[in-house]
C-alpha cells in the first residue's frame, strides 16, 4: 500500500522555495540536509496521483496541484510579490476556485481551494 507520494523539483539553489513555498504558502521545514529541503506541513491527506491530457478548460496541465484554504489570498500574495500568473483566478464548473502560476523553478502551478 502507498503511504505517502512525495514531489521532487531539481535546483541548483535550495534557497528559490522560501518565499514561494514557505512565506506565501506557509509550508514548514520538514527536514534539510543541504543538499535536499523538505518543506511540508501536519496535514493528513490522500496519496493521490493524477494523469490528464489538458489541465481542464484547455490550459497546459499544471506540474502540481495544491489545494489551500484561502485561493484568494494566496493569489494576491503571488501576484504582489511578482510570480507569473499563467491563468488568472476563475471559478471552475467542477467546484473548484484556482489560478496557474510559476514557481522560481520555472514548473507550472494550479493553485486551488473548492467551492
Amino acid at each position: 500500500m502507498v503511504k505517502r507520494i512525495v514531489a521532487n523539483i531539481k535546483t541548483d539553489d535550495l534557497s528559490k522555495a522560501n518565499q514561494f513555498y514557505q512565506d506565501i504558502l506557509e509550508l514548514d521545514v520538514l527536514m534539510d540536509h543541504g543538499w535536499i529541503k523538505t518543506l511540508g506541513n501536519d496535514e493528513e491527506a490522500k496519496v493521490q496521483i493524477s494523469f490528464a491530457e489538458q489541465g481542464g478548460n484547455g490550459t497546459e496541465v499544471p506540474d502540481l496541484s495544491i489545494e489551500v484554504d484561502n485561493v484568494d489570498e494566496i493569489y494576491d500574495k503571488m501576484k504582489n510579490a511578482g510570480f507569473e500568473i499563467t491563468y488568472e483566478l476563475t471559478n471552475e464548473e467542477w467546484g473548484v476556485r484556482r489560478f496557474f502560476v510559476k514557481d522560481p523553478f520555472q514548473k507550472l502551478i494550479n493553485i486551488l481551494s473548492h467551492q
